[in-house]
């Protein structure tokens, strides 16, 4: 497995791992099965694994602990603190809004440390930004657990250019993960170059837009628990639009002897040598896939024809229902 550097020194996977939906959002599955796919993972050398302790919550930063248990691998662990996490009477924990507090970070990053089963976390993440708490007391504590030996790298969640700015000033910042992939464009605009001018590495989630540019996603058969029944493009009329856009991608595909899924990942790595994605995998002929993507060589008469047929323009629905664009750093 080739490897990428993200910011100054954060050598990892040129291909990651994104965990969430192994316990979160995309409905149940078996543990046992989720641990052979992470070891997989592994056993090609993967070695860049992303969570959050909202996801489960809580319950995939267990589940990775117990996946990476006895590995000898260079392993490096992306984690997220950002959300206040309560308890119904019913016992079920229920995320109700954002907090970074500098108590509330540490008190996370102390739970997030117990349950990864580790001494220091590779890259901690603000999850979204909290607009009653300003970015440089955020990023004061973060840099605070760096010199306690707790952390080892910075990174900030769908953050405006404005904001990583103020935030990189306090503290290098090694990474921005944001949304990002052929049909979700925004960060071009503004992060991508503020990233490469600081040298900040770039960490995109949903670069497969949430499997629908894989080809292989029939919305229609997606359960109730999944939350993409919720997103505005994954109703019915913006699906049957944007399936036009997907179907002018085969031939790129087909001259490059690849998948559809495989030129998504290659169109953003032949792009941007900063970039890691954070593909989600559930199932293990979706991890190989993923990981022959790295080799995928694009000519820039690709990419050019695969910007223009997604340009932001020509894409039908927002990304996240309004509740959850509001907690975008816009």
């Amino acid at each position: 497995m080739k490897t990428r550097i993200l910011g100054q020194n954060l050598e990892v996977s040129a291909m990651g791992f994104g965990c969430m939906g192994m316990s979160f959002a995309y409905g149940g599955l078996d543990q046992q099965h989720a641990i052979r796919i992470i070891h997989q993972a592994l056993d090609h050398g993967i070695n860049f694994f992303d969570s959050a302790e909202v996801y489960g919550p809580f319950e995939n930063e267990k589940l990775i602990a117990r996946a990476i248990q006895g590995r000898n691998e260079n392993i490096r662990i992306a984690t997220k603190f950002g959300f206040k996490i309560d308890q119904t009477k019913q016992g079920v924990e229920q995320i109700c809004g954002v907090d970074s507090r500098p108590t509330h970070i540490r008190e996370v990053v102390e739970a997030s440390l117990r349950r990864l089963g580790v001494e220091k976390i590779d890259l901690l993440y603000q999850h979204r930004v909290d607009p009653n708490v300003p970015i440089e007391d955020v990023v004061g504590t973060m840099a605070d657990l760096i010199k306690e030996g707790k952390v080892l790298h910075l990174g900030l969640c769908e953050i405006s250019a404005q904001t990583l700015r103020k935030a990189h000033a306090i503290h290098p910042i090694t990474a921005v993960q944001s949304e990002y992939s052929l049909w979700t464009r925004q960060p071009e605009q503004q992060i991508l170059p503020v990233c490469k001018e600081l040298n900040i590495g770039f960490v995109p989630y949903s670069p497969l837009g949430r499997g629908f540019l894989t080809g292989h996603l029939d919305t229609t058969q997606l359960s109730d628990t999944d939350f993409r029944t919720s997103l505005p493009r994954f109703q019915q009329q913006a699906v049957q639009h944007n399936q036009q856009l997907l179907a002018q991608c085969q031939d790129i595909a087909a001259n490059n002897q690849c998948s559809l899924a495989q030129l998504a990942l290659a169109w953003m790595l032949n792009k941007h040598s900063h970039l890691v994605p954070i593909p989600g995998i559930r199932k293990a002929e979706h991890l190989m896939d993923n990981i022959a993507a790295v080799d995928v060589s694009l000519s820039t008469t690709d990419i050019a024809q695969l910007d223009e047929i997604f340009q932001e323009k020509h894409v039908y629905g927002q990304r996240y229902n309004q509740q959850d664009l509001d907690l975008i750093d816009a």
